[in-house]
């Protein structure tokens, strides 16, 4: 079975011209033989990568919100595939949009908050027959408690009480986009191959969701 990051890659590749694509797919094939040398796994546990939001923008094409992590140390980019509300819990935290009565991870925060526990880290941990895993990483009373949720509601929650986002290494070897250019001209490209991809061209593949 092809491997998902080489799945991305195939689609994401339709977003340039046929005299790039020589050189795209060579540097596709040295960054795939580098990427244990770029991210070694330390006594066979993968390494932690630290994300930002990057953006929200809508798939024309299955009308649903798709988020953009960043790594915030490589030109790579985690798209995840969300629900409707979640996207809008995130944008409106993002843009300092207040509700007027709270929202279920505005009142996620609350509870936490008035236990007095505090929201670590959130992890992208996990990606399995296309579905994407999180936990919420708490410190309650001096004990450590991993809560496991929707990549989403976690990123949500992270939004609104400032922690880190993480995504496993093997989640960024299966599912994220690779370039070494600008990342305003990737995040273009990514934009470009959601608004111009047709419906067939899902067929037979299944891409992770959240």
């Amino acid at each position: 079975m092809r491997p998902s990051s080489d799945i991305w890659y195939c689609h994401w590749r339709r977003a340039f011209c046929p005299e790039q694509l020589a050189r795209k797919d060579q540097e596709w094939a040295a960054f795939r033989k580098r990427a244990n040398i770029f991210y070694p796994r330390v006594n066979g546990v993968s390494n932690l990568h630290e994300m930002e939001v990057h953006g929200v923008n809508l798939d024309v094409v299955t009308n649903q919100p798709v988020i953009i992590l960043k790594d915030t140390v490589a030109s790579r980019f985690l798209p995840i595939w969300i629900g409707q509300f979640e996207a809008t819990a995130i944008l409106m935290e993002i843009q300092g949009v207040k509700p007027s009565r709270p929202l279920t991870h505005d009142l996620l925060k609350s509870v936490i908050g008035d236990l007095h526990a505090e929201v670590k880290q959130i992890v992208i941990s996990d990606l399995r027959d296309g579905t994407f895993y999180a936990q919420i990483h708490i410190l309650s009373n001096s004990t450590s408690l991993m809560i496991d949720a929707r990549p989403s509601d976690a990123i949500a929650l992270a939004v609104r009480v400032r922690a880190p986002i993480f995504a496993d290494e093997t989640v960024l070897e299966k599912a994220a986009v690779f370039s070494e250019e600008g990342e305003d001209e990737v995040v273009d490209r990514f934009r470009e191959f959601l608004d111009n991809i047709e419906p067939e061209d899902f067929k037979n593949l299944d891409f992770p969701t959240d």
